[in-house]
């Protein structure tokens, strides 16, 4: 390794940078001075201890130290009198008040705005009285306009700053990187697994367009997939089917000022002469509060009325929101994946309200991800993309590997 005193790795996904630095860890804690701290963090304290907490211990034989770690502070104690401590960043004071030797910041994009300048930097800037200099990593996954593009910008070519970054490819079989091609469109491949910081774009779904648009209509056969969001106005919902591989919106629910309970009951009217009566329910994890203390939750309204109608259901509705980007991804890679194949289609005259959405809807000004609200045909792309997150997440392909499969 070079001899620098800031890192900066952006490589691909699963190309074992988070593993990398792991050792770093390790290797520099294992020949340190006596009391010299080391760190190991991420934007909040349970992404750190999932990520870091158990393989550090593994990796640095903690339980045949003399000092046992501690599990609630998150410390590991070497013998020759160093401490490996691994940190949440979402209070900056917790870092704030050491004179740490080193460490590695991960997902550092997602950390509050401001807190390398304000807490990080200063707390790296103390010098050692041998001259050792502090030193630090920051890892994450490229975005344009984020902050570890700004780094690179900044940074790249100064003595004290080392910039790294390789393909997933270079360490994944080609099996799973064609995989992920087939399942990724071609911005978040050659962000996610390239390491390439790709530039923003105004409309969220760019790759959608005239070769997403087809005239298929529903069969009386057909299963219905139905997905939600649960918004008060307008109250958004679309009608899909599946065929061969394929998904095709072939209708939409819009209705303002309405409650779930009318959007249940438009769709039995709509539907009542469809032969199959099992619907894939899908939506806004929003609608199902109440559930939990004995309330009619907006999914029991639509569940009752569906039973009431002959209708039976399969309630597909996850109990936490997606991250935003995650249910934007996994509707960009059916839209367009890498190779250029298409899986998802609407018809623009039975689902005109979806069509405009994914055609229309940008980003909030300032925002890489974030959907403009003031367009309003941004619920019903969200409610669609509730259902792609459940059956085609793009987040499947997790960054982080154990240290089972490491090996």
């Amino acid at each position: 390794m070079e001899r620098k005193r800031f890192f900066v790795c952006h490589s691909g996904r699963r190309a074992y940078k988070t593993e990398t630095w792991k050792r770093r860890i390790v290797k520099a804690a294992s020949s340190a001075n006596h009391g010299m701290p080391f760190f190991a963090a991420n934007p909040t304290a349970e992404q750190a201890r999932g990520i870091w907490w158990e393989d550090l211990k593994a990796l640095t034989f903690a339980y045949a130290h003399s000092k046992p770690p501690n599990e609630t502070r998150m410390e590991i104690y070497p013998d020759q009198g160093s401490m490996i401590k691994v940190i949440g960043l979402n209070e900056p004071a917790r870092f704030e008040g050491r004179m740490w030797a080193g460490g590695v910041i991960d997902e550092i994009d997602n950390c509050k705005p401001g807190f390398w300048e304000l807490h990080a930097r200063p707390a790296l800037d103390s010098e050692y009285p041998d001259g050792y200099k502090p030193w630090c990593a920051l890892v994450g996954v490229p975005e344009e306009n984020g902050f570890l593009s700004s780094l690179v910008r900044k940074n790249k070519g100064k003595p004290d700053w080392g910039v790294y970054c390789w393909e997933s490819a270079e360490v994944l079989a080609p099996d799973v990187i064609a995989n992920a091609m087939s399942e990724l469109s071609r911005r978040q491949f050659d962000q996610e697994y390239r390491g390439i910081f790709v530039p923003s774009v105004g409309k969220i779904y760019s790759d959608y367009g005239e070769k997403n648009v087809c005239k298929e209509t529903i069969q009386p056969h057909e299963q219905i997939i139905w997905t939600h969001d649960q918004n008060y106005t307008p109250m958004s919902s679309a009608i899909i089917v599946k065929r061969d591989g394929c998904y095709y919106v072939v209708g939409e629910i819009v209705l303002e000022s309405a409650v779930a309970r009318q959007s249940a009951l438009e769709f039995v009217e709509r539907y009542r002469n469809h032969k199959n009566k099992n619907v894939l329910i899908y939506g806004d994890p929003y609608g199902k509060i109440g559930e939990k203390h004995g309330h009619q939750s907006d999914y029991s309204e639509i569940e009752n009325v569906l039973l009431n109608n002959g209708w039976t259901f399969e309630n597909r509705v996850q109990m936490s929101h997606p991250a935003i980007k995650d249910r934007q991804n996994s509707l960009r890679g059916l839209i367009c994946n890498t190779y250029g194949e298409r899986r998802f289609f609407v018809n623009k005259e039975l689902a005109p309200i979806t069509h405009n959405g994914l055609d229309t809807v940008k980003t909030k000004n300032g925002s890489t991800f974030q959907e403009d609200d003031k367009n309003p045909d941004h619920h019903i792309t969200t409610a669609v993309g509730y259902w792609a997150d459940v059956e085609h997440s793009a987040n499947g392909f997790a960054e982080f590997e154990s240290l089972q499969s490491f090996y």
